[in-house]
């Protein structure tokens, strides 16, 4: 692969800059063992902006976001700016990135592996083999429709005010990359809304079926209220292969998807824009979990999710499956081998640092390159 693929590296806050070190390693030995070369940059977003620039995401920044071939993001936020106004926040930064580079699709795998099933507060049977994807739409919806705000009225009462709108355009290109997924996976989508109590449900179930019967007949659609679909994850995921969602169920049903498989320390994903002529797409990679500001700078933190990202970013943004394939492999054999951080620690393994787990899994990789 030429090595002018460009990542543009943001660590972010709390145990971000831990577990993307971890990566910044992987990154080097694809360098020097298999010749897969990237032109890397590094830059701040979130708190870490806010402390250098006074802003969660400065324009330079966006600018290189919108450059790169793909951008690796670690966590933001954190108490020390809990008190900053809303529209300040260090996860303004992270949602700006996903709005400007229009990241519209929100990919969430969540596969409990063998090594972990103990960890998981299901009982095995219920999460063994489990391996369903949660697409989320991811640049519309409550998080960005207008109205919104906090105003005072007449009689001194304040009143919040966040508005749900979906348009067919919206929810039609999402609902395609859920069907373009499950092409290649078991051909089932679920699509989850709330159309018993919500207009934009009834419009989000409409256009979702219009699609199917246009494009996807040979994909198994099936429909689920958002709260049934929560229930039933922990009930019996395993009846699930792609779940198709809006912005706030997606990320309140991918929350709880992460629990199936253990820990939140273990789930990567994906946020993908439309391909321009060329067939490249703006995409972002990030781990599911926030910034653990409670075990930040302390080696606590697991880098599996951050390391798994990047491989969905070989994956997606490079076309390197066979390069993604190694990573998730070797993350799998280390697991295998009883190598733990804290939190996914089980009586018998072996309790190791953010570093050790990087160190367990470069000497893996290098096992597996011999």
């Amino acid at each position: 692969m030429p090595a002018n693929k460009t990542l543009l590296i943001l660590p972010g806050d709390g145990i971000g800059p831990e577990a993307m070190g971890q990566v910044r390693r992987v990154v080097d030995w694809m360098d020097q063992r298999r010749a897969v070369s990237f032109d890397v940059s590094e830059d701040l977003v979130g708190g870490a902006a806010l402390d250098v620039h006074g802003v969660p995401l400065a324009d330079a920044t966006m600018d290189k976001a919108h450059n790169a071939d793909a951008v690796l993001l670690g966590a933001v936020g954190g108490p020390k700016w809990d008190g900053l106004p809303f529209e300040v926040k260090p996860e303004r930064g992270l949602l700006r990135l996903r709005k400007e580079m229009q990241l519209y699709a929100n990919l969430r795998p969540a596969i409990c592996f063998e090594a972990l099933v103990e960890a998981s507060t299901l009982k095995p049977e219920v999460v063994s083999g489990l391996d369903i994807m949660i697409v989320r739409e991811l640049t519309g919806g409550v998080y960005f429709g207008e109205p919104r705000g906090i105003e005072t009225l007449p009689n001194g009462e304040r009143r919040g005010i966040n508005t749900q709108v979906y348009t067919t355009s919206e929810i039609r290109r999402v609902a395609a990359v859920a069907f373009e997924l499950a092409k290649k996976r078991d051909k089932r989508v679920c699509s989850t809304e709330k159309a018993n109590v919500m207009e934009s449900g009834v419009l989000w179930r409409e256009e979702v079926t219009k699609l199917h019967n246009e494009s996807y007949p040979e994909v198994e659609l099936s429909h689920m209220y958002a709260d049934n679909c929560g229930m039933q994850l922990v009930r019996a995921p395993k009846q699930f292969d792609v779940i198709v969602t809006d912005n706030l169920f997606g990320d309140m049903l991918s929350d709880v998807a992460a629990m199936l498989t253990g820990s939140l320390g273990m789930l990567p994903s994906a946020s993908l824009g439309d391909a321009d002529e060329t067939g490249r797409r703006k995409a972002l990679y990030e781990p599911v979990h926030g910034s653990a500001p409670d075990i930040a700078g302390q080696g606590k933190a697991n880098p599996i999710a951050t390391l798994m990202s990047f491989a969905m970013c070989l994956r997606y943004s490079f076309d390197l499956g066979e390069d993604a394939d190694l990573i998730e492999e070797a993350v799998k054999a280390v697991l295998a081998s009883g190598i733990r951080t804290g939190d996914i620690m089980s009586p018998g393994c072996t309790l190791v640092s953010t570093e050790g787990m990087g160190d367990a899994l470069l000497a893996e990789l290098d096992k597996r390159a011999a």
